[in-house]
C-alpha cells in the first residue's frame, strides 16, 4: 500500500515538476556554404509567455501575435553579442522568429571574419527576469563542437578553435 501511495504521489507531482529549469539553447553555426555564422536561439513557448507578461506591460500575446513575436526577438537580439577573439564586434544581422511546437526561435547572422580563431559571445537573455536562467550554446562547425554555459554572473565566455591540421599532400 506505501508503494501505491509514493507511486500515486510522484505521478501528481511529475507535472509541476516537469518545466522548473529555464533554459534555452543556441547554436552558433559557422557555416561554409553561405560564409555566415548563424545563430539559432531555441526557447520554450511557456518560458517566452512567461517573459512577455514582464517584459511587456498590458496584454502581450506571444502566440498569435506577430508584433509581441518581434518584440520578443527584439529583446533577445539586444541581449546577444558576438566578437572576435581580439574584442571585435560581429555586427549580428536580424534573420526572423517563429513558433514551431513548444519552442519559440529567433535567428541572426553575421558574415564569418577571415582568419577566425575565435569567439566570445555575451548570451543574457531572460536572465535579467530569472537569475536562475540558464543559456546553453553549442559553437559548431570550427572543429569539435564547443559548447558554453551562461549561469549566474557569466557575461562573456570563449570557444577557441583547433589550427587545422597540415594536410600530407
Amino acid at each position: 500500500m506505501r508503494f501505491l501511495l509514493i507511486t500515486l504521489a510522484l505521478l501528481v507531482a511529475a507535472p509541476a515538476m516537469a518545466h522548473q529549469l529555464k533554459a534555452s539553447v543556441t547554436t552558433v553555426l559557422f557555416n561554409k556554404r553561405t560564409n555566415n555564422i548563424e545563430l539559432m536561439h531555441r526557447f520554450y513557448l511557456h518560458d517566452t509567455e512567461h517573459a512577455v507578461e514582464h517584459l511587456f506591460p498590458g496584454s502581450a500575446d506571444i502566440i498569435s501575435n506577430k508584433e509581441d513575436q518581434q518584440r520578443f526577438a527584439d529583446y533577445i537580439e539586444s541581449h546577444v553579442a558576438l566578437q572576435t577573439l581580439d574584442g571585435q564586434p560581429l555586427k549580428l544581422q536580424e534573420v526572423g522568429a517563429q513558433i514551431d511546437g513548444k519552442f519559440f526561435w529567433v535567428y541572426q547572422e553575421a558574415p564569418i571574419p577571415k582568419d577566425i580563431k575565435g569567439i566570445r559571445m555575451s548570451h543574457g537573455a531572460l536572465r535579467d527576469l530569472w537569475p536562475a536562467q540558464v543559456n546553453m550554446v553549442n559553437v559548431e562547425g570550427k572543429g569539435k563542437v564547443k559548447t558554453l554555459h551562461f549561469t549566474q554572473d557569466d557575461t562573456w565566455l570563449e570557444a577557441r578553435f583547433e589550427p587545422l591540421a597540415a594536410s600530407n599532400n
